[in-house]
């Protein structure tokens, strides 16, 4: 029997062609020894694009597509009382709820869909997870000096066990049996803290001490001005250095090369044509915003490193 492997990707419209890249890459380096059950949350997807993606389904990988709105409907009244207060949209939280919008499947992956994948992502889910959780470090802010004193200032977390939130290998019975759902929802109403990384702030912060920390290679991503990693599993193009808006930046040739074959091959071409240089620079602008925004939060007297390290709240798993 194939062993079955859930993945999931969370989309609007705007991200469809990007997801064709990371689908058609993935399955090319499926093995046909597994079955690959790919789970397609959305928010306003159109038919076409539906029908688009749907055709790179293979005999051993079928492409689910699940709206948002019906999925969330057993939830829907406990989110709108908690995150009503938020600056966050609803869709910011959405993998947090997989676990209880998907109780058939006890193990899963999270991607975001602006990856490729340079190898069979069955490796990333065999990996043996007794934690709640397994994340790979976030390289992208590893050497920035007040993404680094924000997240050991304020999340609470030591620089270099800080997780991006954009491939997890989720433990989704373990996150169902402690109600993560619940104690994340009881934290963000009760504090509703400033963050920079909303969604990967409480993962991290909630979960310390019971991460799995995976290799980069598994979320290797471009960094301005730097070589990318020999033989990378997973790339993310995380924050600003997309491919389809920038030129020579690390990873991006491993994205071209399944541009042509994709069905989306001039909604990206003409997205990358069209990144003029005002938008270059609002890129850089927010950017700037952010190291702003983080030198402030940590500054402040009620954080998650406050609340945890003061006994106020016990994080997952104490």
């Amino acid at each position: 029997m194939k062993t079955e492997i859930p993945i999931f990707f969370t989309i609007d419209e705007g991200y469809a062609p990007y997801l064709s890249i990371a689908l058609a890459s993935l399955i090319d380096h499926a093995s046909r020894k597994n079955k690959y059950i790919i789970n397609v949350v959305y928010q306003g997807l159109t038919d076409e694009s539906m029908t688009k993606l749907q055709s790179l389904e293979k005999d051993n990988v079928k492409i689910r597509f699940t709206d948002i709105a019906e999925k969330i409907k057993p939830i829907e009244k406990k989110l709108k009382e908690k995150l009503s207060e938020t600056h966050f949209p609803i869709s910011v939280y959405f993998r947090l709820f997989l676990p209880v919008m998907f109780p058939e499947f006890d193990k899963g992956i999270y991607i975001d869909s602006d990856t490729v994948l340079n190898a069979d992502v069955a490796n990333l889910f065999n990996i043996d997870l007794k934690d709640i959780i397994g994340g790979i470090p976030d390289i992208s802010i590893s050497e920035i000096a007040p993404f680094i004193e924000y997240i050991e200032n304020a999340v609470g977390v030591p620089d270099g066990k800080y997780i991006n939130s954009g491939v997890l290998l989720m433990n989704m019975k373990k996150m169902r049996d402690i109600n993560f759902e619940s104690h994340f929802l009881y934290i963000l109403n009760k504090y509703n803290f400033e963050v920079v990384a909303p969604d990967q702030d409480y993962i991290n912060a909630l979960c310390k001490d019971n991460i799995l920390y995976i290799s980069t290679k598994w979320n290797a991503m471009p960094i301005e001005g730097k070589k990318g990693i020999d033989n990378p599993c997973l790339i993310h193009y995380n924050l600003f250095l997309k491919p389809w808006h920038y030129s020579n930046i690390a990873y991006e040739e491993y994205f071209w090369k399944y541009v042509n074959s994709s069905l989306f091959k001039e909604r990206i071409q003409k997205e990358k044509d069209n990144y003029t240089d005002e938008k270059k620079t609002n890129d850089h602008k927010q950017i700037e915003f952010m190291l702003a925004q983080a030198k402030g939060i940590e500054k402040n007297e009620v954080t998650f490193k406050t609340i945890f390290e003061n006994g106020l709240e016990t994080r997952l798993g104490e």
